[in-house]
């Protein structure tokens, strides 16, 4: 990663076809002092073989690809780019999309609606440790969430018997941070410990509770009790 006087150049890559779009994702990027473009690639078959090159730090795609979907090129990244934050910008904003983007390790979800200004700041969230999440995409994943809830209360007795996950009080202070928004490093200054440390403890709470990604940690954290109300 380049070094930047105050900081580190975030490297950006593109996955995007619509080309009105990419030209506002590339001034946002281009306009900020803190980030480089690193690829663009306008097919699914472009995004894949981009991913043979060394790993940038931040991973942009558009699900509506004139070759495939994108949803392939974020699974592939997942594996082939672990350390890399993934985000989707699309006009998808069907349940089966979201989830499938989801699980397939996309880390943040925005439709087509932000300004160059509001795309570096999701950019600076996303790398930071955040998740940017479009407020209707937000509010589709709580309504699945409730809905599967309700589905497994309608089906099965609770299992009052199940075990709660062990984490130390140091995890459950990141996990409170992170259901409240905190991006890494604020946590970071908030508990007084290195950026690093903290992505330790997120590592293990994900271990722990079997997941892989804040969205499923916080569903997680409240299925099993372990949030205060």
């Amino acid at each position: 990663m380049l070094q930047l006087q105050n900081g580190f150049i975030i490297r950006v890559a593109l996955v995007e076809d619509d080309v009105n779009f990419q030209n506002t994702l590339m001034k946002a990027i281009q306009g900020a002092p803190d980030m480089s473009l690193f690829s663009v690639a306008c097919t699914r078959a472009q995004g894949l073989l981009a991913l043979d090159q060394a790993p940038a730090d931040v991973l942009l795609v558009d699900l509506g690809l004139p070759d495939g979907c994108g949803i392939d090129v974020i699974r592939a990244a997942h594996a082939k780019w672990p350390e890399c934050h993934i985000m989707v910008c699309t006009t998808f904003g069907d349940e089966w999309h979201v989830m499938q983007s989801i699980e397939a390790g996309a880390s943040g979800y925005l439709l087509k609606d932000s300004t160059p200004d509001r795309m570096a700041f999701e950019i600076r969230s996303l790398y930071g440790g955040g998740s940017p999440i479009s407020p209707m995409i937000a509010r589709q994943i709580l309504m699945r969430f409730r809905h599967d809830d309700k589905s497994v209360a309608a089906t099965k007795k609770p299992v009052f018997d199940k075990p709660c996950t062990p984490l130390s009080a140091r995890e459950k202070e990141v996990l409170e941070f992170i259901t409240k928004g905190f991006t890494s490093d604020e946590i970071s200054n908030l508990m007084h410990v290195s950026r690093h440390t903290v992505l330790t403890y997120v590592r293990r709470i994900y271990a722990k509770l079997e997941v892989n990604s804040r969205t499923e940690a916080i569903y997680e954290a409240h299925y099993q009790g372990l949030l205060a109300n």
